[in-house]
């Protein structure tokens, strides 16, 4: 390949490929910033009325970093991240059945944003060695269009990405429908025969480090469960 024509390669890459990403990417950042404010949103609707049922129920929105919100509901913390890259999906992905992608692929390149559960108490006792759990991928592209991978009626519910738009109201229902899920996913015990034998160190620093593991499924279910007991 002659040196001109690499160039020409390289710009043509530049063109179809690096631009387009960073649409993809700036447009992410938008709906990103859009989810903070619907996170919020729903936090001061849910705290007064969670509060008239029992007051000792919390309700907590705290703007973590540019990439990150977290939400507490009760006993479970939603964790809302969005990743600084951009992606391509491979070639048995459903997607690519879809027209939408077929008649212009750069349609599926898409940004992602990150739903994961974790126990409130992992975080007040600050118990490092808890397990967290993905609960939803939100992906868009460049015209905002979307689907979600997840849980239950998350993974369903929300997968027209041919049509459906990420708006701020359809931002609504995947968070609410993200803390449905959650208060459903109960905290199961561990089998005993897993958890007869503990350490001196583990025993020593529980009370101040909490390091004996905790999930809401431990020792019952892979992290990447896929049917969960209603």
């Amino acid at each position: 390949m002659s040196e001109k024509s690499a160039n020409e390669t390289i710009l043509q890459l530049l063109k179809e490929k690096a631009s387009l990403k960073q649409d993809v990417f700036y447009k992410t950042i938008d709906v990103f910033r859009e989810l903070k404010q619907v996170v919020k949103e729903v936090a001061d609707e849910l705290r007064p009325k969670a509060t008239a049922i029992d007051k000792r129920i919390l309700v907590e929105y705290k703007d973590k970093s540019e990439f990150e919100v977290e939400l507490r509901v009760a006993g479970d913390v939603l964790i809302f991240h969005m990743h600084t890259n951009v992606f391509e999906f491979d070639t048995s992905h459903q997607m690519w059945k879809t027209s939408y992608v077929k008649e212009n692929t750069g349609n599926s390149f898409c940004g992602m944003i990150n739903i994961y559960n974790f126990l409130a108490d992992s975080f007040k006792y600050n118990r490092a060695n808890d397990l967290g759990y993905l609960v939803a991928r939100i992906f868009l592209n460049k015209d905002q269009h979307y689907f979600v991978e997840g849980k239950r009626q998350l993974g369903f519910m929300y997968n027209d990405f041919a049509n459906a738009i990420l708006n701020k109201e359809e931002l609504k229902k995947i968070v609410e429908s993200s803390i449905v899920y959650c208060l459903n996913f109960d905290l199961f015990t561990p089998p005993f025969e897993e958890m007869k034998v503990v350490t001196i160190a583990q025993v020593l620093e529980e009370s101040s480090m909490m390091t004996v593991k905790t999930g809401k499924r431990l020792g019952f279910r892979f992290q990447a469960d896929t049917d969960l007991p209603e």
